[in-house]
């Protein structure tokens, strides 16, 4: 028989369950500035060891450039970034770069930066704009991707309470994971973060109290 489970509810903050990132990689080539050549590539990465196998590829192929540059940002509460000049002034290439990274709004990203100089230099200031230009363009090509964070939860039921259960789970964002049955029925669902609580509560109800939640 299935015990009576009870929830206490508190008040907080709400709860961000999504964020975007982009969809697939793109590379793309400015205008040249002063004769310098800036091609800039940005990268979908699941964590910080995707990178290194990222820059390496770029290096292979694009061999005579001078400078790689980068900045990457991943997580999500919390964040982790970072920004690499590769020789450039301190502060006037891979810094641009992430603005342009922020800017957007994206997370779980990384963006090169690959340059050949022209033969003439631009100043830190022309860096700065030549980098953070080159960022913006490959990032405006990119196609936005929102990531939804969810966490499975477990709930248990009796047979007679199978229309009330499915009626509550269908209130939620909570696609059906996997589906168990012996002398309870137990279904796995991935809820949306900010609806975990809520789904806990609202099973409870719907059952009046009869049911197992985990």
């Amino acid at each position: 028989m299935i015990g009576k489970m009870t929830i206490n509810h508190t008040s907080q903050l709400p709860i961000q369950d999504t964020y975007r990132t982009i969809n697939h990689p793109v590379i793309h080539e400015i205008p040249k500035i002063k004769s310098s050549r800036f091609i800039a590539e940005a990268f979908p990465i699941c964590d910080i060891t995707d990178i290194q196998l990222f820059l390496t590829e770029i290096k292979k192929r694009e061999y005579n450039a001078t400078h790689w540059c980068w900045a990457y940002k991943v997580g999500m509460g919390p964040v982790t970034t970072r920004a690499n000049d590769d020789g450039e002034p301190s502060g006037s290439a891979g810094i641009p770069i992430l603005r342009q990274i922020e800017r957007y709004g994206f997370t779980d990203v990384f963006v090169v930066v690959t340059r050949y100089f022209g033969g003439t230099k631009l100043g830190t200031g022309g860096l700065v704009r030549a980098y953070g230009e080159a960022a913006d363009a490959v990032l405006q090509l990119c196609e936005p991707k929102e990531v939804v964070l969810r966490k499975e939860v477990r709930l248990a039921f009796a047979y007679p309470d199978t229309s009330s259960a499915m009626h509550c789970i269908q209130q939620f964002d909570a696609p059906i994971v996997q589906t168990q049955y012996s002398e309870i029925t137990e279904i796995t669902v991935a809820v949306r973060n900010s609806q975990v609580e809520a789904l806990k509560a609202n099973f409870v109800e719907a059952l009046h109290g009869k049911g197992i939640v985990s």
